[in-house]
Formats: structure tokens, C-alpha cells, sequence
């Protein structure tokens, strides 16, 4: 995309977050990647609300202004995601008011609807001891997990393949910390119960002690065993009848195994991804998944993970699908 209409698309998305409330003051910055070596980034003391091309500043990824302006504060923080994520074509970054107020009293959010955990899955805080992010290593670990993060006192910051996905990340944030305030004032539920009621204080349970080479053949059977003796999976399948294909796919190999399920039972694996539903992903994603670094619901909502299948139809196996990850997750990888 041509720099005039990159910064045309800053000035529309800077105008949408102070329109929705999302920014305020002088506050924030938006950024977007022009090539492998540059990036576009609103300039220091500028208003979100009311940019112009001359507020936006090109910036190289060794943190050099090119040609005029002065960029804002964060650059050091928008170079060094553009350098560690090939996949991130934008950034935002704002300090929102509820979100902001939320974590300066609680250091995670577990979101209490199903849409709001399918695109944002648990957030953490972020530690920040600057007022400007002076040490962006957190903040990339985070992001290797979720594609928004919260940095503590100090606002959200989502990046994406466009702009336009930072906003809804950005808003589904804002919107859900909002969701919680006005859930405490109806109730004093705990914190710990999700908007079905099901109770996730407890935590996962133990990993299975041996450790398997990924995507293996024994990795996989390790899998159909935990899945087929799972009382909870069994109940939740016959259910909710879940009978379907589901295939998992490695990108860079392209071994795949299809799962032949049967009212939450496994009945037959293939090796080949002739599947109803597909997911696929790099090695280090599914590396992230085992790790129990990355929800694989919210992998494939953000797209760290592809999924081939109408995405309607499964989701009504969302609570099967849930327990059958959780399973999968306690498979430990080499």
C-alpha cells in the first residue's frame, strides 16, 4: 500500500478511537509498516482525534526518523515488534479509561463472554516501571501469546494485519472490562466463573510426565488415549452430539492427522487432513499450544492459527472443543 494511503488510513483509525471513547488528550500512538525496513508512526504531542499527514512521521526499524518530524516517544516499542513479528502490519496503542483503571487494582482479566474469550482469551498485565516503554522484551513476550496485551498503568497495545483489527481488538478490551464493572454491580460472583458458570479457579490439570516429539505418531496416541478416558469430554460429546472430522496440520512439514470423532469419542485417526475442520499453524505455534502459552480459540480468532471450516457450525461444540484442548495441552512436547 502506497505511504499516502497507509497515513490516510491512520488519520480514519485515530478518529474512530476518539470518536468510541477509546482515546483521550494527547494520548496514544498508531503505527503502520510500510516495507521491511520502514514504518509509519504519529508524531510526538498529537491528538488521535484530529491527525493530519503532516502528524505522521516515517520511521526506520533502527529507530531513525527519515525526513521530517519527530516521531512519538514509543517508537522504540512499535520498531521492536515490527522486528520480531514479520506478521505485524499495524499497531495501536492507547490508553484506554476502563481497561487502564481495571488493571491498576487487578492483574489479569478472564473476559465473561464467549465472543470476547474467542478474540481476547485471559489477559495479563504487563509490568511497566517507565512512563515511555524503555524495555520492550516484556512486551514481545506477550504478544508471542496473544496479539493484545495490557501494559500496566500505562494502556493496551494490539497489533494486527490492519489497522482496522488493532480497533476491535483495542474495543472488545474496553468492552469487556466495561462487561465486568457492570457484572460486579449486579453480583458479587467471583471473578473465577465464566459467563456459563463453569469454574476455572482451580486451574488445568497436571501435565502428563513424558515428553513427546511433536507431531509424532506417539504424541498423537498419547492424545486419542487421554481423550477417549476423559468422563468429562465423553459427557460433554454425547451432549452435544460432536461428530465431525477434525484434522491438525503442521505448516512447515504438512503431516497432518485427521481425528474421526464420534459424540466426543475418537473412533479413527488418518494421517491426512481431509477434514471437515482443518488447523493448521507454524511450529512455533503449536509449540505455544502445548506449552499452554497460546488458547488455541484465540490462536485461530487472531490468526496465529488458520482454521479451514465454517467456524459457525463448530463453535457450537465450543464446550467439547474447549475440554478436548485442555487434554491436548497436558501432552508435554520436546
Amino acid at each position: 500500500m502506497k505511504i499516502k494511503d497507509l497515513k490516510k488510513e491512520i488519520i480514519e483509525i485515530g478518529k474512530l478511537l476518539w470518536d468510541k471513547d477509546l482515546a483521550s488528550g494527547l494520548n496514544g500512538n498508531i503505527s503502520a509498516r510500510v516495507d521491511e525496513k520502514r514504518y509509519l508512526l504519529t508524531g510526538r504531542g498529537t491528538c488521535l482525534g484530529r491527525l493530519s499527514e503532516d502528524d505522521i512521521v516515517t520511521v526506520g526499524l533502527d529507530g531513525n526518523v527519515i525526513g521530517k518530524g519527530e516521531a512519538s516517544s514509543e517508537k522504540l516499542m512499535h520498531g521492536e515488534v515490527y522486528k520480531s513479528f514479520s506478521e505485524a502490519q499495524a499497531i495501536v496503542h492507547t490508553h484506554l479509561t476502563f481497561a487502564s483503571g481495571y488493571f491498576n487494582v487487578n492483574d489479569k482479566l478472564i473476559p465473561g463472554t464467549f465472543e470476547s474469550r474467542l478474540y481476547l482469551g485471559d489477559i495479563e498485565a504487563v509490568a511497566q516501571n517507565t512512563p515511555t516503554v524503555t524495555d520492550a522484551a516484556p512486551v514481545i513476550a506477550a504478544l508471542k501469546a496473544n496479539n493484545i496485551v495490557m501494559l500496566a498503568k500505562h494502556g493496551a497495545l494490539a497489533m494486527g494485519k490492519n489497522l482496522f483489527d488493532c480497533f476491535l481488538l483495542i474495543q472488545c478490551l474496553e468492552e469487556s472490562v466495561k462487561m465486568d464493572a457492570v457484572s460486579r454491580l449486579y453480583s458479587q460472583a467471583s471473578q473465577n466463573k465464566t459467563a456459563d458458570g463453569q469454574d476455572i479457579s482451580s486451574g488445568k490439570e497436571s501435565v502428563v510426565g513424558k515428553k513427546f516429539k511433536l507431531f509424532s505418531k506417539e504424541q498423537i496416541d498419547e492424545i486419542v488415549r487421554l481423550v477417549n478416558d476423559d468422563a468429562k469430554l465423553a459427557d460433554l460429546g454425547t451432549k452435544s452430539s460432536m461428530t465431525m472430522d477434525l484434522a491438525v496440520k503442521l505448516d512447515e512439514t504438512g503431516v497432518a492427522y485427521n481425528f474421526k470423532f464420534e459424540n466426543g469419542k475418537i473412533i479413527d485417526v488418518g494421517e491426512n487432513d481431509d477434514a471437515e475442520f482443518v488447523v493448521s499453524a507454524p511450529e512455533k505455534v503449536w509449540r505455544a499450544v502445548f506449552a499452554r502459552e497460546i488458547d488455541p480459540f484465540v490462536a485461530t480468532t487472531q490468526k496465529k492459527m488458520n482454521l479451514k471450516g465454517d467456524f459457525a457450525k463448530i463453535s457450537k461444540w465450543y464446550a467439547p472443543c474447549s475440554r478436548l484442548f485442555e487434554l491436548w495441552q497436558q501432552v508435554a512436547v520436546e
